[in-house]
């Protein structure tokens, strides 16, 4: 990718990243030597490379959900990322970005509210840290997503099969699945997370995310055997979503506040699965980090 005049660059010593406006999109994540660690969004396979999920995380059964007595449609991963966001400062390292409620979002999203992208790059280290407040005098339900898709393989001369995330922590509990619409499944399935280690290949993705709904590590590492690796660190998210597509070069770490719809939900929009609720006039926050681990 080429940078336009409109895209923010940051820098440190280790890392360069280029940010996109239109969703807040973390779109160039290099190396000291250029080498390209996320995915190029290429639009023949997807799009994508580092999206902003908000107000949900998933999909919604019918695409709709009820507050009251209204009905309201959102997309796949709401809205966020299809909108441009304004630039609210930036220096050479770090910079924010915000989107405010306007009467397009008011027609599919019925509060008044901030959200606050940061991103900062520190020596080897890029944080991004979302902050949702309520501007409104009534409580907000909101979800709130990152779904950055890092090179697979990573740059550094070894083959696709042999890379891997390794868990922070032991991470027993069965997995979750999603169906041919999105929905979340109710049976859950046995973890392929062995000692710690989930081995990545094109078979964990042929019906879609994995999904750790019950994760206890609180960051992962990306990469092989041999060359640097990727730390991804994420201080409160409930879930973690694994994802690709069989046979692409990109492999997500999604780290959630919020997830799909069960398959059947009814309920009210504050009754959905992962759904945070802020205070009027409150704010909700949580950063994911993102660290080039030397060899």
């Amino acid at each position: 990718m080429t940078p336009t005049d409109s895209f923010v660059r940051l820098s440190s010593e280790a890392l360069s990243a280029d940010i996109d406006p239109k969703g807040a999109q973390l779109s160039a994540l290099r190396d000291r030597d250029g080498l390209d660690l996320l995915w190029n969004g290429d639009p023949a396979v997807w799009a994508g490379r580092a999206p902003i999920l908000f107000p949900i995380v998933g999909v919604l059964v019918g695409g709709n959900y009820r507050l009251g007595s209204k009905a309201y449609s959102l997309p796949r991963h709401g809205f966020a990322r299809d909108r441009v966001f304004s630039l609210e400062r930036a220096n050479p390292s770090a910079a924010v970005f915000r989107l405010s409620d306007d009467k397009e979002t008011l027609r599919v999203y019925p509060f008044h509210f901030n959200l606050d992208i940061r991103f900062e790059l520190s020596g080897r280290t890029l944080s991004v840290t979302a902050t949702i407040r309520n501007r409104g005098d009534e409580a907000m339900p909101a979800s709130f997503g990152y779904h950055p898709a890092f090179r697979w393989p990573l740059p550094y001369g070894q083959p696709r099969a042999a890379h891997f995330i390794d868990f922070a922590a032991d991470e027993p509990d069965p997995v979750r699945r999603l169906d041919s619409a999105g929905l979340l499944m109710p049976d859950r399935q046995p973890t392929p997370i062995v000692q710690r280690r989930l081995m990545l290949q094109d078979s964990l993705f042929e019906n879609d995310a994995l999904i750790l709904d019950r994760v206890r590590s609180r960051s992962v590492i990306y990469g092989s055997a041999a060359g640097p690796r990727l730390q991804v660190s994420f201080a409160d998210a409930p879930y973690l979503g694994i994802w690709s597509k069989p046979g692409a070069h990109f492999i997500c770490v999604e780290p959630w506040h919020g997830i799909s719809d069960a398959e059947g939900f009814t309920g009210d929009f504050h009754d959905k699965l992962g759904m945070n609720i802020i205070a009027a006039a409150g704010a909700f926050s949580t950063t994911m980090a993102m660290s080039l681990l030397d060899e």
